[in-house]
């Protein structure tokens, strides 16, 4: 979700389900028929995803937070599991579980981001008030640097802690 990107909507969850739209077109083409995935594809994928994930643990959910009168949402604690775990995966080389791992995790969690009384919902309603603020935030949000991937032993065990704290099978293909 690069600034120019990112349309002016009257929605949080047409803006954002819009970006999981562009981050799925993105890994799709890092990734060819075989497996084989493309680095330089696959990292504009990783970037675009930390920083949408960053769009909501920095901005989204903060803002909720704050006219809840400091209340967290329900779902967030959730969420915040899921972005750990996504995260982490990034780190380690998109091997085919790794592939496989995130694709799961992805499509679980936009369901509870993009769904019907999804967070995106939630938040429309509860920062309707503040649409053109927040969007202009969403829109300033800094591209995020990627860390080259590390496949040490350390890594990949913090990956999998990860993985399972947020309720997920780690990658078939990491050590045990």
């Amino acid at each position: 979700m690069v600034p120019d990107e990112l349309e002016v909507t009257s929605s949080i969850t047409r803006a954002l389900a819009e970006d999981h739209r562009r981050l799925e077109r993105l890994l799709k083409a890092a990734v060819d028929s075989a497996g084989h995935v493309e680095r330089e594809s696959y990292d504009r994928f990783r970037a675009g995803l930390l920083r949408h994930i960053g769009i909501e643990e920095k901005i989204l959910l903060p803002a909720a937070q704050r006219l809840r009168g400091g209340e967290p949402l329900p779902i967030a604690a959730k969420l915040r599991l899921d972005h750990g775990a996504i995260a982490a995966l990034l780190m380690s080389a998109p091997t085919s579980g790794v592939l496989a791992t995130l694709h799961v995790i992805l499509e679980q969690h936009n369901l509870l981001e993009e769904g019907p009384e999804g967070v995106y919902q939630t938040c429309d309603v509860l920062l309707r008030d503040e649409l053109s603020q927040l969007m202009a935030k969403l829109h300033a949000a800094s591209e995020v640097s990627v860390l080259p991937y590390s496949d040490a032993p350390a890594v990949l065990g913090a990956v999998r802690r990860a993985v399972e704290r947020a309720g997920f099978e780690p990658p078939g293909d990491f050590p045990s």
